[in-house]
């Protein structure tokens, strides 16, 4: 504990912390707000699926192209993004009681997304200025940074219960509109001038930080493992269906996220005992070992006790990545860097998610995770093959 007091002390990065989840609140707010606000505005479950949908695929295509941006003009373009964001939330709220066409409201909710600020990634390229004279806070930094994202996680949809028990969806979009604003401008506020992300003149590749056999290694790895979460978060609520009490997904996936978040507050506090590169092939490995003891649930209760292995070693795994990108990463691209991982993460957690769903229809829930088990072990195979890679990177 102490390690992370001495984070959260050290060059603002407590205040930036919170900053930064309350900039990312709109990702969790807008996915259940838009499905339950169009809904009640146009009578359909499927309609407000594919415009939140749509506005994750935004997040996930446009966070390289935003990082490259931010990486080459600085860390001002962030509150036009935010704004741009902010406006398009606001957009689909008036779309949406104006009965605007569905594949409008999907255009707008992925060109929304793809302008999301990337203030996290900015945040976490910044560790090493930020701790330059504590470098031994450097695990401890990145651990409390995956912790706090699984905690968004988990407190966006209590945000969105609370704001639509007392006034109605759409005030809760409303909502999230104003933290893309406020979290961008308190972060932008915090940022300590010598942290801050300066214009960069260099040499424009346009593969960016993709040259680096480092970062396509990651890449490549995160897509598996996105995908054996997402089936997953599909498993859960299959599961709670067949159970009889389709109403308990939620706990169940909050136990979930739940057991990330320890999973990466034990992992910042213990000595790593070697490189980063050991220890994100570890984690890799451990994950799909993780999903197994689901298998054998045979009840709500046991499944929110078995479940919690699942979660463990993802948070671990994405500090450790994250570690990885910010160190391998080509002078002038940190951001962008950071967000290719992710990209692919988001991306396997889309397919991994629509696939499990077919099978749950199928085959039923187990067979779900049996599919996020192989896939996930074979992240840890990649992970595996391209260990000297990476190990060579951050020698």
């Amino acid at each position: 504990m102490s390690a992370y007091l001495a984070v959260l002390r050290a060059g603002r990065l407590g205040w930036l912390e919170l900053a930064t989840l309350v900039g990312r609140l709109p990702i969790g707010i807008s996915g259940l707000a838009l499905v339950l606000f169009l809904k009640e505005e146009t009578g359909s479950f499927a309609t407000g699926g594919a415009v939140s949908g749509g506005m994750a695929l935004g997040i996930g295509l446009g966070a390289p192209l935003m990082g490259r941006w931010v990486d080459r003009r600085g860390t001002g373009v962030l509150m036009v993004l935010a704004t741009i964001h902010a406006s398009g939330i606001l957009a689909l709220v008036f779309l949406g009681k104006a009965s605007a066409p569905t594949a409008l409201m999907v255009v707008v909710a992925v060109v929304t997304g793809g302008a999301f600020p990337p203030s996290p990634s900015v945040l976490r390229a910044r560790f090493p200025a930020l701790l330059r004279d504590r470098p031994d806070l450097m695990q401890s930094a990145y651990a409390l940074d995956s912790v706090l994202l699984e905690l968004s996680f988990v407190t966006a949809p209590l945000v969105v219960a609370a704001v639509v028990a007392v006034l109605d969806p759409a005030a809760a979009l409303v909502v999230g509109s104003a933290a893309a604003i406020g979290g961008t401008a308190m972060f932008l506020a915090l940022l300590p001038a010598g942290a801050a992300i300066e214009p960069h003149e260099g040499e424009r590749d346009w593969l960016g930080p993709l040259r680096s056999p480092a970062i396509r290694a990651l890449v490549v790895t995160m897509l598996p493992v996105g995908f054996g979460i997402g089936a997953v978060e599909v498993s859960l609520p299959a599961f709670s269906e067949a159970e009889g009490h389709r109403e308990l997904a939620g706990v169940l996936l909050a136990t979930w996220s739940i057991g990330s978040a320890a999973g990466g507050f034990v992992y910042g506090v213990r000595p790593r005992g070697g490189s980063v590169a050991r220890a994100h092939f570890l984690f890799a490995l451990l994950l799909p070992l993780g999903f197994l003891p689901a298998l054998l649930a045979p009840s709500i209760p046991l499944m929110a006790f078995l479940i919690v292995p699942a979660g463990i070693f993802i948070a671990p795994l994405i500090a450790t990545r994250n570690e990885l990108a910010s160190s391998v990463a080509p002078p002038g691209t940190a951001t962008e860097a950071l967000t290719w991982p992710l990209t692919a993460l988001v991306g396997g957690i889309a397919i991994g998610a629509s696939v499990g769903g077919a099978l749950a229809d199928a085959e039923g829930w187990r067979m779900v995770l049996v599919a996020a088990f192989a896939a996930a072990a074979m992240g840890a195979a990649v992970a595996g093959s391209r260990r000297s890679t990476l190990a060579a990177a951050t020698a």
